[in-house]
């Protein structure tokens, strides 16, 4: 019994999906409640429009909600690509909308989308990957309005290096990282895209996610991070049971932003 708590559809600039059609295969899959989590990037030195017209979005939610309730449950999401300088902004729509789940995401630093490249240009890997958790701590110290933290590592997918560095370079950044989530009763997701960009490891890591129980977290998301309906649920047989093994006996899902926790 499944939960994909990361998943994009045509309301999201990067994919081409009918909402409906994520939901009809998740149907299809078996899935037992899905959260469409569109994407929403702010101040980006990008020609792309990282925005969404909420009141259509909610719109299609509440029909699709309606349309499928005695199929599957749909909940209401958004990922919010933060930096340090359009918090208060992100923080306006979280609490102008009736969500019930938050991610937030570093995407970009200083206005530049990490996919693209230019942020690694004048940055050694390790102070790549540097910058990234400190904007990344930055960001939580002040910005409140979430529910768990996204692809925390995300910084390992792009830079276009020969490897990943290990984690225990940044061991301290991420283990403070790891208790301002914590203390602030928020969570982090195991998202299953590293298979689809061929990371080594899952995302967050292993290591990573064994830290976070170690400090004592346990709200926890699975999510695919899916943008087309191949990519639904991906692996989510595998996790579930790492979870499990790692010591974790409940995955969360959310309603008007409060985890409920669910038995593995």
């Amino acid at each position: 019994m499944f939960y994909d708590y990361h998943m994009h559809s045509n309301f999201s600039n990067d994919s081409k999906t009918d909402m409906e059609d994520m939901i009809k295969k998740s149907i299809d899959l078996g899935l037992k409640e899905i959260c469409f989590t569109d994407h929403v990037d702010y101040d980006l030195d990008t020609d792309f429009d990282w925005g969404i017209d909420y009141n259509e979005y909610f719109n299609k939610l509440n029909f699709f909600q309606d349309k499928y309730r005695d199929k599957i449950s749909i909940k209401k999401g958004i990922e919010l690509g933060l930096q340090k300088q359009i918090t208060d902004r992100c923080s306006e729509d979280s609490n102008k909308y009736p969500f019930d789940f938050i991610i937030c995401s570093i995407h970009a630093i200083n206005k530049l989308d990490l996919y693209f490249g230019e942020f690694f240009k004048d940055k050694t890997q390790r102070e790549a990957y540097e910058a990234y958790f400190n904007e990344l701590y930055t960001v939580i110290k002040k910005y409140k309005d979430y529910s768990v933290l996204g692809h925390l590592d995300l910084i390992k997918r792009y830079g276009a290096y020969d490897k990943i560095l290990e984690d225990s370079l940044f061991s301290d950044i991420i283990e403070t990282i790891l208790k301002q989530v914590i203390y602030d009763g928020k969570g982090i997701e195991l998202n299953t895209s590293c298979y689809r960009y061929n990371l080594p490891d899952l995302t967050p890591s292993r290591n990573i996610i064994n830290i976070y129980k170690d400090l004592g977290g346990e709200i926890i998301t699975t999510g695919s991070d899916s943008h087309n309906t191949t990519q639904i649920a991906y692996k989510f047989d595998y996790i579930y049971s790492y979870l499990k093994d790692s010591g974790f006996n409940y995955v969360c899902k959310f309603n008007q932003m409060k985890p409920e926790f669910i038995k593995i």
